[in-house]
Formats: C-alpha cells, sequence, structure tokens
C-alpha cells in the first residue's frame, strides 16, 4: 500500500511542478528511464518470486541509472553516442522482456 501511495503522490508532484530536463541532460533521459524499467521489472519478478529484497532493488535501480548513463556519455566523447545508446537500449529491453516473460509465466501460471 505504501509504495502505491508513494506512486501517486510522485505522479501528483510531478504533474504540479512540471519539471524540466537542461537540453545537456536529455540524450540520457530515455537509457535513465529503460535502465529504471529493467530494474522495476527485475524486482516485480524477484517479489513474485519470494526473493525480494529492498536494499538489492535499491542498489539494481540505482547502479542501473548510473552505468546506462554512463554507458551512453562514454559513448558521446568517443563519438558513437548513439551506437552505444542503441546497444544499451537493446540489452536492457532484452532484461526488461525476459522479466515479463517470468512475471507472466508465474501469473498465469504456464
Amino acid at each position: 500500500m505504501i509504495p502505491a501511495f508513494g506512486l501517486l503522490i510522485g505522479v501528483a508532484a510531478g504533474l504540479w511542478l512540471e519539471p524540466t530536463v537542461p537540453v545537456y541532460l536529455q540524450p540520457y533521459l530515455p537509457i535513465a528511464v529503460v535502465a529504471a524499467l529493467d530494474a522495476l521489472f527485475g524486482g516485480l519478478r524477484a517479489l513474485l518470486d519470494g526473493m525480494f529484497d529492498d536494499k538489492v532493488f535499491l542498489v539494481s535501480f540505482l547502479s542501473n541509472v548510473v552505468v546506462a548513463a554512463l554507458i551512453v556519455f562514454l559513448g558521446d566523447q568517443l563519438g558513437v553516442g548513439t551506437q552505444l545508446s542503441t546497444g544499451v537500449v537493446v540489452v536492457l529491453g532484452i532484461r526488461i522482456f525476459s522479466n515479463a516473460a517470468a512475471i507472466r509465466r508465474h501469473l498465469f501460471r504456464a
């Protein structure tokens, strides 16, 4: 119940405050969102498997976002930012779909 309440407060605050992302950080936002979704789906899978640990989830969430942003930053510095961005999205996308499949199997017992 507390996470749902926190989510509602976060959505309401985002709609009310209407935050803007600085131009220099805009290339990193989609990558950070995909990395956060990967951690979220991994946490949900762990919860359904009975192995959820809030400390592991928090570390996974933060490290996924930071590592993905650093990879894209490194790509920008090397002049291959779009290729590394694509690679990060593909890898994290595969993990998201793998976790989604495990969640689906668990929920539908299939």
